[in-house]
């Protein structure tokens, strides 16, 4: 069995303590699909002794919760039957509400030493578990350390968002909130600071002098997939932007921190956020775009529009598609946009940081070439985690014509291996008290700020979403926002 470097730098470099994961939600989606893998994996490659305690309201008992987890893992890679069995032995399992005080009681008489409680539920039982935990005496730190790790999303709104940390502040200091984005943990998004900070080439142009804007795209082939009910609460604008998209704005835009502290690096995030400019009501129409996909066919399969999908209440304005112009009012970002655009049922599934330079202050090659391309750094952050450098470059031959080419790494091919998935991470990080890639209260706060004046804008505007087809790059609304400033969406 071949190792995968990424976990065998991880076992080297550091190690956790033994802790105990209280997974709330145990029997949910997301504990089938995330946690387990990652947690199998992180007990594979030894970083740390585990048990897992599955809490939920389904009848399952310790027996069922192992006999699913091991359903659930038959597939998992890299991982012999004698380590699936000894990892899926660690399980044991809490038959409770969340609001049920004997559960927590329960709960807490197996629990020994360090804990890290996993919220994995609807963001509706959250009070509910915080408030267990800490009227249980579960969230003080005694024989070891108790952690909180929190899904998103982190409210809906500011008020709603500011509600749930002044409960969580109730309880836990904030040394002990980890709040999970799991964009952080793959493994481009954080090789953003490395590249920035770590190689002298760039930081020198990284700024308006040299940058002429910069896009970001975070698109999906899908549809709702039967999530009707949530995504028309939601939409595009709190589900994508106010947390991936904003993790990425940081990461391309923060200033080089003083150290490489979890703080100092989350303090230099947090100033991007306060930094964007508000769109305000009279550039509302400018700067955003709405959308919602319509019916038709994609790869010739029929596929029901975002207003026919289950769930989907009729004349709903929630939007499947959005895209944003956005400024940072610093010294560095003064006057460079920055495109922002997310959308479900897109031609393909792309997550990327595209950064386009300025044209040379001469043009040499005018004459030859008056269209020469501007070179764009690509960041890929799916579906092949890579960085890309497009430079124009001679054709070879007796004439002097030019193409662009691409500079070209991924990840992948240059280390060999998959890189980590991001919840084995992130989780890992939380475990060691490493809180760097997770997003404090104060970012909230600043980011719900920022969509709250967008959404009060959209509902006092009585115009529809555009419509855009499904399995194309978007509303040619959105391709208008560019080609109004002199630019285009790179293709999907």
């Amino acid at each position: 069995m071949r190792e995968n470097p990424f976990r065998t730098g991880l076992e080297q470099s550091r190690r956790s303590e033994p802790v105990t994961v209280v997974i709330f939600g145990a029997t949910g989606d997301l504990t089938r699909r995330k946690l387990l893998p990652a947690l199998l994996s992180l007990f594979r490659a030894g970083v740390t002794r585990l048990q897992v305690v599955g809490f939920a309201r389904r009848s399952w008992g310790t027996e069922g919760f192992r006999e699913r987890a091991h359903e659930y893992l038959a597939d998992a890679p890299d991982v012999s039957d004698e380590q699936r069995s000894a990892f899926i032995q660690t399980l044991t399992y809490v038959e409770s509400s969340f609001d049920d005080e004997a559960g927590y009681r329960n709960l807490a008489e197996g629990l020994t030493g360090n804990c890290l409680y996993y919220l994995s539920t609807p963001p509706a039982s959250y009070e509910a578990i915080i408030h267990g935990l800490g009227r249980a005496g579960l969230a003080e730190d005694g024989d070891g350390f108790r952690r909180i790790i929190v899904e998103k999303p982190f409210g809906r709104d500011l008020a709603s968002a500011q509600a749930l940390n002044a409960v969580l502040a109730e309880h836990f200091r904030e040394d002990q909130i980890y709040r999970i984005d799991h964009y952080l943990g793959k493994e481009t998004v954080q090789n953003i600071m490395l590249m920035r900070f770590g190689n002298g080439i760039f930081e020198p142009i990284w700024n308006h002098r040299y940058i002429d804007h910069v896009q970001i795209t975070v698109s999906e082939r899908l549809g709702l997939e039967g999530r009707g009910n949530y995504y028309d609460s939601s939409g595009a604008l709190r589900d994508m932007v106010q947390n991936h998209m904003f993790q990425l704005l940081t990461l391309t835009a923060m200033e080089p921190p003083t150290d490489l502290g979890a703080d100092s690096i989350r303090d230099e995030k947090v100033k991007v956020v306060r930094a964007v400019r508000p769109i305000g009501a009279d550039a509302i129409e400018s700067h955003t775009v709405r959308a919602q996909y319509d019916g038709g066919r994609v790869d010739g399969e029929p596929v029901p529009g975002y207003l026919d999908e289950e769930g989907v209440p009729a004349g709903s304005h929630t939007e499947s598609y959005v895209a944003l112009k956005v400024f940072i009012d610093s010294w560095r970002w003064s006057g460079i946009p920055f495109y922002l655009r997310t959308g479900k049922r897109l031609r393909r599934k792309v997550s990327e940081i595209a950064v386009t330079f300025r044209e040379p202050p001469l043009k040499l090659y005018a004459n030859r070439h008056p269209t020469m391309n501007r070179n764009t750094l690509i960041i890929r952050i799916q579906p092949e985690e890579g960085i890309t450098l497009r430079v124009n470059t001679k054709i070879p031959g007796y004439t002097f014509d030019m193409r662009p080419v691409n500079v070209d790494f991924a990840y992948g091919s240059a280390f060999g291996a998959a890189t980590l998935e991001a919840y084995e991470r992130l989780l890992f990080d939380a475990m060691v008290g490493d809180s760097t890639l997770y997003t404090r209260r104060d970012e909230i706060e600043a980011s719900w700020r920022f969509v709250d004046g967008i959404l009060a804008a959209w509902n006092r505007s009585d115009r529809p979403p555009h419509r855009y087809a499904p399995g194309s790059s978007g509303p040619d609304a959105a391709d208008k926002m560019l080609t109004a400033d002199g630019r285009r969406w790179r293709r999907l």
